[in-house]
């Protein structure tokens, strides 16, 4: 039977990290489904889905920490389920621009919540504008909307948030073949 497991590492940037990491798995015939890596300050942060027969997902689990240690890698890894989508819900993507204050990725995310939207992805970024140099403040998320949530009252709610915060959200149906990142 399948097994399925999520994986979080941390460590000091350096060259190698993923194949050192990514070796490990292939030893345990374990696939890598999904993933998310980057440089964040001096870190190199990985978050993944693997899966393989269970007992090599369980034999991976267990020696997971004391192997990425050996790596420099701060290691975690939990089973998990298969993943799994709301056949009901549409995808979107929300795109915002700003200059950077702090709460920009709080108000956002408390409004989707509000209307019972799940968060698939979310990427965010700080970069100096063209000509000022101030900093301006991005994020991107791939969002899940429930079936029965009306899509209007949603962009009315956001260009409220838009107005009080001095935001610039764009919020728009992903379709399929198109591509989402």
């Amino acid at each position: 039977m399948k097994g399925y497991a999520l994986l979080t590492a941390i460590g000091a940037d350096r060259v190698g990290i993923v194949d050192d990491l990514t070796s490990l798995i292939l030893d345990r015939k374990c696939n890598i489904e999904e993933s998310r890596m980057a440089v964040l300050g001096g870190e190199f942060a990985i978050i993944m889905l693997f899966s393989g027969e269970e007992a090599g997902v369980g034999r991976l689990l267990e020696e997971l920490p004391a192997r990425g240690a050996e790596l420099g890698l701060a290691v975690s890894a939990k089973e998990t389920v298969p993943p799994r989508a709301d056949p009901q819900a549409r995808p979107y993507l929300l795109e915002s621009v700003s200059l950077d204050t702090p709460g920009i990725v709080h108000s956002v995310t408390s409004l989707l919540r509000q209307y019972r939207v799940n968060i698939e992805d979310l990427e965010t970024d700080t970069t100096p504008a063209p000509w000022t140099g101030a900093p301006l403040f991005s994020m991107r998320a791939r969002l899940s909307v429930p079936g029965d949530t009306p899509i209007a009252r949603l962009r009315e709610a956001l260009e409220d948030l838009e107005a009080e915060t001095n935001l610039d959200v764009k919020l728009s149906p992903i379709t399929p073949g198109e591509a989402e990142f």
